[in-house]
């Protein structure tokens, strides 16, 4: 059997995060009823002219940015010619020649292994329609609402040896177009979806194998199983001899397996020309500045900086800084209690708490709790006045109610005990009813004081203060 290398590169869908289309101005809102959002222009009706939507040049452009590119200040609009029953036009508006923006790179973190991806270029394009194939019936139907739809693509060089790496690459993407704001992310809806280009070559070569485009990739997993699979299938068709056909493959989820779909397209058989009814895109150069301070910092240095404020290891601070939102809410605890302790909050009880509760963990404004509730409750167990079991167990509480830690303990009578006297009793009570366990104890088995400690707990319902009972215990038990 040989040995093979593979090569993939990676197309990914943006879809813009404006209110309009990208040349017309029905609304971009998703679920509204089929052909509701059309008009001349994305309906593809003779002699509509479309006008482009400066959001979504300004959404396109900042994505450059993010991404270490090269903005053209100039770009040019093209039609791209091909049939599909939910492009009406006979074409779709996309960039060729001279896109938005070129030149780019990512840098990803994949299997311990730090790499950057190359960045050809990222165009501005408008969605095509959705067709519909009714189950139990012979016809398909055709609901526009989604034609015209701001996209940006943003197509990568073929750097990728893995599917880790392609993950990897698209996780790290996900994040600055959610940060950016410029996206909402949500690739069930198709906010955000890629292709993926696979082919083999024999390790050491440097020539291109023929690829294959993998379509139909709408989920992180799904684009690690599918690329897997596809490597998988062209090595078998390499090792019996044949050759790699270049077509479209389509994935299927349930099966996990590629099917041919139809020949792959080149470049020549779309017959790009510039667009006649669309002047370039002219940006001046004070508004591109103007841009490039709006850049948010994005999630690869707010992690940096997040490991070095907690001293928690880089998996855990992914997690904080997996929305733009998250992170947000927990610097703003972090600024009012100590950093780690907070953070230890938000990726324990609260996670737990939102997915119980099915609540999105990116989005904290549909929480009850706020930051400042989270502080305090960090600082009143640092202070004294509860344990962090009693903080454990009212957490559900706080976070559904909203209410102020502090004010929350009181009113319910749930303050630490830590008046000695209060608590010698308990002491002497759980010491006199373990005799055997207290001669075991003096007999070396010093690990017992947590069962003492767990007894004295559970008799003060969580309310006692653990040092000074561990310090009580210490001192009779001696």
């Amino acid at each position: 059997m040989a040995a093979y290398e593979a090569v993939i590169g990676l197309e990914v869908h943006v879809q813009l995060a404006t209110a309009s289309k990208l040349f017309c101005s029905c609304s971009t809102r998703f679920g509204q009823p089929p052909n509701t959002n059309v008009c001349e222009v994305c309906a593809g009706m003779p002699g509509a002219l479309p006008v482009p939507n400066r959001q979504a040049v300004h959404y396109a452009a900042l994505v450059g940015l993010a991404t270490n590119c090269a903005i053209n200040r100039r770009s040019i609009f093209a039609r791209k010619n091909y049939f599909y029953p939910d492009l009406p036009a006979g074409y779709q508006i996309s960039q060729f020649d001279l896109p938005i923006c070129e030149h780019g790179h990512l840098d990803i973190v994949a299997e311990g292994q730090s790499k950057r991806i190359g960045i050809t270029r990222i165009h501005m394009e408008n969605d095509a329609g959705k067709n519909i194939h009714a189950q139990g019936e012979n016809a398909s139907y055709v609901d526009l609402n989604r034609a015209g739809t701001p996209l940006v693509e943003i197509v990568s060089e073929p750097d990728m040896r893995s599917a880790a790496e392609a993950v990897a690459y698209l996780k790290t993407l996900y994040g600055i177009v959610t940060y950016l704001g410029v996206c909402d992310g949500n690739m069930e809806e198709g906010s955000f979806r890629c292709d993926a280009n696979v082919s083999l070559r024999p390790v050491g070569a440097t020539a291109f194998g023929t690829r294959t485009e993998l379509k139909n990739l709408n989920s992180f997993r799904n684009v690690q199983r599918a690329i897997e699979y596809e490597i998988a299938r062209q090595q078998d068709v390499l090792d019996d001899g044949d050759s790699v056909v270049q077509e479209t493959r389509l994935y299927d989820a349930v099966k996990n397996l590629t099917a041919s779909m139809r020949s792959k397209e080149e470049a020549h058989d779309y017959r790009y020309f510039p667009d006649p009814d669309l002047l370039p895109v002219e940006i001046e150069a004070a508004e591109l500045e103007r841009w490039r301070a709006e850049l948010p910092e994005l999630p690869q240095p707010r992690a940096g900086r997040f490991m070095e404020l907690t001293g928690l290891p880089e998996a855990e601070v992914e997690v904080l800084v997996q929305s733009r939102a998250l992170a947000d809410f927990f610097e703003a605890a972090a600024q009012k209690a100590d950093p780690r302790k907070v953070a230890n909050y938000v990726l324990g009880p609260l996670l737990r708490e939102c997915n119980a509760r099915n609540v999105p963990t990116g989005d904290p404004a549909r929480w009850a709790m706020k930051p400042e509730a989270l502080a305090e409750l960090v600082r009143i167990v640092d202070q004294g006045l509860i344990s962090a079991k009693i903080a454990n167990d009212i957490f559900g509480d706080l976070f559904s109610n909203g209410a102020m830690p502090e004010a929350y303990v009181r009113e319910k009578g749930l303050g630490q005990i830590s008046d000695s006297s209060a608590l010698e009793a308990a002491v002497d009570a759980v010491i006199a009813a373990n005799p055997a366990e207290v001669e075991a104890y003096k007999g070396g088995k010093t690990k017992l004081i947590s069962f003492f400690v767990g007894l004295i707990m559970r008799a003060t319902k969580g309310k006692a203060n653990p040092a000074l009972v561990n310090e009580l215990l210490n001192k009779k038990l001696q």
